[in-house]
């Protein structure tokens, strides 16, 4: 009896999906929870395993087609089903060797897979490469798109011909906007319509984290297996100015402010397919160790295309980080409903004032927009005030003063 392969049960804020990628065509053997294809949504990818062992007899739903939860995708005829012709099933020794060598190749295939997240399958069937090929860098020698993309790098231009090619004097290209970067726009134009946007500045001498950081880095991964970077000072010292400032913590549910007694920082990270923004729950409740670990595994599920929704959802307050890409100064927009967010610039030494004398220190710009229909600017200038001096006497921040 035939299998169906069906679109699995959406997260309830989502409605439907878009087919991205297909890993398998019509008549491809497949194995039991080998990934068959990669569906797209506003927030995540989702892969849909094949539910049995046998061959795709049909693919009801090609990629770029809209898609809602239950409905079939392929079509799936499980191994051994039908029967052989007698003549087959009198020379079964014969063809024992023919099947042993099958199921070594659907293993392989299989582990193929596994080796290489979403994005880099994506990046491999858009430029013609064999992902298999491709030497792996990630955890566990795992395939990522960086390395897909140095393969690409170094082939011959006619090795890529499924990659569109512009060409004359003046040339474009068109191509739709995936469902998430969709999704990113309206929500962007909904922030900039629907809210009253300020942005305030200060810039921090973080000559003082950094000294704490260089003495301690080494012991400090020795100790907790993970590096020390500069997002866990900053996540502590938002908690703590979110204490002295419960208003910036809030958000807006009509008329309504809605002040939460929690703390959930979500921590924008960049991915190919755009900006998303899991979040720290209960940041408040970890050490800094625990904060830079599962900010680690975030940034590797958000390149692998591995974030669940549950794992976007929800947080009071969101830090993005621009000086990753040497971003000097500029001014974040709000993720609603959060009424505000920092961001974080490039690490630049400039000359200070200090004691009437000039000298050279590493500054960082930093920046909070806010809604000023719920926070006034004495209220924002004040938080941003209690971050600088908290990561300027990192002391403040274990001693809470």
């Amino acid at each position: 009896m035939a299998i169906e392969v069906k679109v699995p049960l959406l997260p309830e804020s989502i409605s439907d999906a878009n087919v991205s990628t297909w890993h398998k065509k019509a008549g491809d053997k497949v194995s039991r929870d080998e990934n068959l294809v990669d569906l797209e949504t506003d927030k995540v990818m989702l892969e849909v395993p094949a539910p049995a062992d046998g061959v795709i007899k049909e693919i009801i739903k090609p990629t770029g087609s809209t898609v809602q939860a239950q409905e079939v995708l392929a079509i799936i005829e499980p191994a051994g089903a039908g029967t052989q012709p007698e003549a087959a099933q009198t020379e079964k020794p014969a063809a024992a060797p023919a099947a042993r060598e099958t199921k070594e190749q659907v293993t392989a295939e299989k582990t193929e897979q596994q080796s290489a997240g979403p994005s880099a399958r994506r990046a491999a069937a858009e430029h013609g490469v064999d992902v298999s090929q491709v030497p792996g860098t990630g955890k566990g020698g795992r395939v990522t798109k960086e390395n897909v993309l140095s393969v690409v790098n170094k082939q011959p231009a006619s090795s890529t011909t499924s990659t569109p090619i512009m060409t004359g004097a003046r040339p474009e290209k068109r191509v739709p906007m995936t469902r998430m970067r969709a999704r990113i726009a309206e929500r962007l134009l909904e922030v900039t319509q629907g809210t009253a946007m300020l942005t305030t500045f200060n810039e921090i001498n973080m000559a003082p984290v950094m000294e704490i950081r260089n003495r301690y880095k080494d012991k400090f991964e020795k100790t907790h297996k993970v590096r020390l970077g500069f997002m866990s000072f900053f996540v502590k010292a938002v908690v703590e100015a979110l204490k002295r400032s419960p208003v910036v913590n809030a958000s807006l549910d009509g008329n309504d402010i809605v002040y939460h007694g929690y703390f959930d920082i979500g921590v924008a990270v960049s991915t190919d397919r755009g900006l998303v923004v899991p979040v720290l729950r209960d940041a408040d409740k970890m050490s800094m160790a625990e904060i830079e670990a599962k900010i680690g595994e975030y940034a590797e599920k958000a390149r692998n295309g591995k974030l669940t929704l549950e794992e976007m959802q929800g947080g009071t307050f969101t830090i993005t980080n621009g000086g990753v890409f040497g971003s000097l100064m500029a001014t974040p927009l709000l993720n609603s409903p959060q009424c505000a967010i920092l961001g974080m610039h490039k690490i630049q030494e400039r000359p200070v004032v200090e004691n009437g004398q000039i000298v050279i220190r590493p500054m960082m710009y930093v920046a909070l927009s806010y809604d000023h229909r719920l926070i006034d600017g004495k209220e924002s200038v004040t938080f941003l005030v209690s971050i600088k001096e908290l990561l300027e006497d990192p002391a403040r921040i274990i001693l809470e003063v």
